[in-house]
């Protein structure tokens, strides 16, 4: 017998898997993807809806996006921010992902220079002032008490988390929300202790997590969302994410970690990969801002040619050095290409637009051995997140708003 023939048979990608202490029913989870339908902040009919769609279509585990940890945490004033005032609307939404047959996690972070300061009437905070291109207006650099403040109102934020009913938190250490900023060469330039070396500059990221991990123990899973690379010169780069998740694995904080990559400040393209919808994206906005969109928008959104599986590459070296169970991102629309991650090691896969375009698709994918997603890559979806995030192609679905929800006004 060789040695071929000695190893393990990878799992089904459609049976029961553990996830912290959690069983999932399979090993396909709903990435999170803003969801665009809280104009007040708190969980609406149609925002329950949006979950239970692809809880219906068989996901094992569905995620909401985005739980802001704080006011000036959110990315825009309409989204929701975890507070006692949210919390039965949370349960409501739990509830009927339950019913489904599905669990529910709760992304939870803090989108430091991400957020439009201009949207939320609240300062941004970064590791230091800068320019930020998507509020335009000047950062704040966080102070020590800043940074002590976020790291408990993420233990607070999971806490109603596990009150809301939620099966899972994941931590949003990606795409340079704060605590990506913090890792990141190319935006922290502290002189403090969370600036320099990247063990200060992952002090942060790691706090959080110990301190979410003490508040819940081990009543629910938690998940982190790691950049691997940030797709930007002086950027946080492959070496220096792979040190910190075996720093991750070596604290024992967290029960997964989903791979991802890009900057939401930078180059967002970098994890979306083919179509840049700049056209798109101009319409939702006012006259002066589309044009400029029109005009610049191609710099900011830098097409990438389309891949299945595309950050696989990386994501292999992640599996080779370490043994915490890792969630495979990025272009999974076949079934092939599950049972792939599956055979190279993946606990989990993560989809999130093929399932805009059919909510149903992993139980398309279960039946059907040659089953793939009729998503074209087009990114239409992306500028959709303004009035009710869904597919183009497919129409809204029923009961979502017609106006734009980003108006900065």
């Amino acid at each position: 017998m060789d040695r071929r023939q000695r190893l393990p048979a990878p799992p089904d990608p459609f049976a029961p898997a553990r996830l912290g202490p959690l069983t999932l029913r399979n090993r396909v989870i709903k990435s999170a993807t803003f969801e665009g339908v809280t104009p007040d902040g708190l969980v609406t009919d149609e925002l329950i809806a949006y979950h239970r769609r692809p809880a219906a279509g068989g996901v094992a585990m569905t995620t909401v996006a985005y739980c802001a940890v704080a006011p000036e945490g959110r990315t825009e004033r309409r989204q929701i921010w975890m507070r006692p005032e949210a919390v039965p609307g949370l349960r409501r939404l739990t509830d009927a992902v339950h019913r489904e047959g599905a669990a529910v996690s709760a992304q939870l972070g803090h989108a430091g220079p991400v957020a439009d300061a201009r949207s939320n009437r609240l300062p941004a905070l970064a590791p230091g002032r800068f320019l930020s291109p998507l509020g335009m207006r000047m950062t704040r650099a966080a102070t020590p008490e800043d940074i002590a403040r976020v790291i408990r109102t993420h233990a607070t934020a999971a806490r109603l988390a596990v009150e809301s009913g939620f099966d899972a938190v994941e931590l949003h250490f990606g795409h340079n929300y704060l605590a990506s900023s913090f890792l990141s060469r190319r935006l922290n330039h502290r002189d403090d202790a969370y600036g320099g070396s990247l063990d200060n500059r992952a002090r942060f990221a790691l706090g959080i997590a110990r301190a979410v991990r003490d508040e819940v123990g081990d009543t629910i899973a938690v998940t982190a969302k790691l950049n691997m690379d940030d797709g930007v010169p002086g950027g946080f780069w492959l070496d220096e994410s792979l040190r910190v998740a075996r720093r991750l694995q070596e604290d024992g904080t967290v029960d997964a970690l989903e791979l991802t990559a890009g900057s939401s400040l930078f180059n967002p393209m970098y994890l979306f990969r083919g179509d840049a919808p700049v056209t798109e994206f101009a319409a939702v906005f006012p006259r002066p801002v589309r044009l400029g969109i029109r005009l610049a928008g191609g710099r900011f959104l830098r097409a990438y040619p389309y891949e299945e599986a595309f950050l696989l590459p990386s994501a292999r070296q992640f599996r080779a050095a370490l043994s915490l169970p890792l969630i495979l991102l990025g272009g999974i629309t076949r079934r092939a290409t599950v049972e792939l991650a599956m055979a190279e090691g993946f606990e989990y896969v993560a989809m999130a637009r093929a399932l805009l375009r059919e909510p149903d698709l992993v139980n398309r994918m279960r039946e059907e051995p040659g089953a793939r997603s009729l998503c074209i890559h087009c990114n239409k979806c992306m500028p959709t997140i303004y009035r009710g995030t869904h597919c183009p192609l497919v129409g809204p679905p029923a009961g979502a708003p017609a106006r734009p929800l980003a108006d900065g006004g």
